[in-house]
Formats: structure tokens, sequence, C-alpha cells
């Protein structure tokens, strides 16, 4: 599982036109599950953003966590996250496999934050959205279950 995490002071998800979605400052979590992903990978995930020190103390320092601000968190699904553009010059995204067990993945992904209690938003699995966001720092970090990076 891949996330790019980024701090921001506002994000929305816009659909067919619409806001479907919309955060204060916190978080923003693009996410995008592999085959062969499981809870160990979701918890891992889950646990580095809710975690993450990437946010301000009194001193100026990025010394705290979504959980101790109190900010918000929009999670995004984006299967593109597991391009591979090693080769040739269009991405090959077959690591993303079967779109319906990709859904399923992402479901689960998101009961990790449900059972820690982190309240959050999201876009629609599959649905063509209008991500925007307006980035504080600017701050994004990429996590990877695998560690890969």
């Amino acid at each position: 599982m891949r996330a790019v995490v980024t701090r921001v002071l506002s994000a929305s998800v816009e659909i067919e036109g619409s806001i479907y979605s919309s955060i204060g400052s916190g978080l923003l979590v693009l996410v995008g599950s592999e085959e062969g992903d499981t809870v160990t990978d979701y918890h891992y995930i889950c646990d580095k953003v809710t975690n993450l020190r990437i946010f301000h103390d009194d001193e100026g320092k990025m010394n705290r966590s979504i959980r101790e601000v109190g900010g918000e968190i929009m999670i995004v699904s984006q299967f593109t996250l597991l391009g591979d553009a090693r080769k040739g010059r269009r991405p090959s995204f077959i690591r993303s496999g079967d779109p319906a067990e990709a859904k399923g993945r992402y479901e689960e992904f998101l009961k990790e934050f449900e059972k820690e209690g982190i309240p959050f938003r999201t876009g629609v699995f599959q649905a063509e959205m209008k991500v925007a966001s307006v980035n504080d720092g600017p701050v994004t970090i990429l996590l990877d279950s695998r560690k890969v990076f």
C-alpha cells in the first residue's frame, strides 16, 4: 500500500460538478492498494498517518501529530500511485489488480481509521473526482507499507 500524505489548510473532492466532501486544516491522504495487501499494510499506513509529527508545536517545530492538533483527514483512493513507469512511456497499473478486489482493500483500510476512532472524509472509489487542496508548508510525505522507500 502506498500513500501520499499532504498537510493542508483545506481540501475538497468534487464529483460531477458538486462538492462531495471537504475538510479544513489537516491531512489529505491519497492512497493506492496493491494486490497482496493485508490488514498489516492497512494498519501500518493508518498508524503512520495518524502519528506523523508534521504539525508545528508552540516553538514552530514539526513535532505534533494530527491526533494532537485535532485536524481533519480526507482519504482518497488513487490507484495511479502504483503506476510503474520504469519501462516505456505508458505506466503499467497491473500491481493495483482487479478493481473489485481493490475496492475491498480500500474499504478494509478505511476500517482501520474507524477502529482508531479517527474521523475522516473520503472520495468515491473509482469515481472521476476533482481533488483540490491548499497545501500547508508545503509538507508532503510518501509512505509505502512494503518500505520500498
